[in-house]
């Protein structure tokens, strides 16, 4: 069984998760070129504004379409700055499971953005869509990555060894490969119980029930 994703847009107390479109394409290019995406994400370095309008116009659409996922623009309620994306991919709909995966931009980074849309998804997916499991996978030294996923209440399965190939970029500019390890870590409904109010208790977020 396939299917694929409405085209959606999710709200939290301070964010809005809505499809990419074009006017994201210079803000995409230009958290995409961040030293810390270099490292821990297989974007291209560098990342040109031709890439991220491919990604906005073809890719995120055909992921869609074809149910393998869901590209989802994170930005703030307010100004409307685009401040990060969330990422679902490997969906299986038999199964009712996915990959969850996250980027933001370096100037949004502290705010507890990813945790709060990271959450959010979840909520959608276990609640609305009917989603059994979500996975997240982190580089083991991602700790930042790590602190995401636990303060969402995921829980570790494990580790992968030398299942993820990290990046260094070296003072002339290279980068270069490093690898390391997978932590394997799964959210469930059942995992979801107290989630908001744990982040919101960390000054992270703030529940917001209603999704547009």
């Amino acid at each position: 069984m396939t299917g694929t994703f409405p085209n959606i847009s999710i709200s939290t107390e301070r964010l809005v998760l809505r499809p990419l479109d074009e006017d994201d394409v210079p803000a995409l290019a230009e958290m995409m070129n961040d030293e810390q995406v270099g490292a821990w994400t297989d974007v291209p370095q560098p990342y040109t504004e031709d890439m991220a309008r491919d990604w906005v116009t073809e890719r995120a659409r055909a992921a869609r379409e074809t149910g393998r996922g869901l590209d989802l623009a994170v930005t703030e309620f307010l100004t409307q700055r685009l401040v990060g994306v969330i990422r679902l991919a490997k969906t299986n709909w038999h199964v009712r499971s996915t990959e969850l995966s996250y980027i933001i931009a370096p100037w949004a980074r502290g705010e507890g953005y990813a945790s709060e849309a990271a959450l959010a998804t979840a909520q959608w997916l276990l609640g609305d869509q009917k989603f059994e499991r979500i996975e997240l996978r982190t580089a083991a030294d991602n700790t930042a990555s790590q602190q995401v996923a636990q303060k969402i209440g995921c829980i570790s399965e494990g580790v992968l060894r030398g299942a993820c190939i990290a990046r260094v970029r070296a003072e002339d500019g290279t980068w270069s490969d490093v690898r390391t390890d997978y932590i394997v870590w799964s959210l469930l409904p059942e995992d979801l119980d107290g989630a908001g109010e744990q982040l919101a208790d960390t000054g992270g977020f703030t529940a917001y029930p209603d999704w547009n």
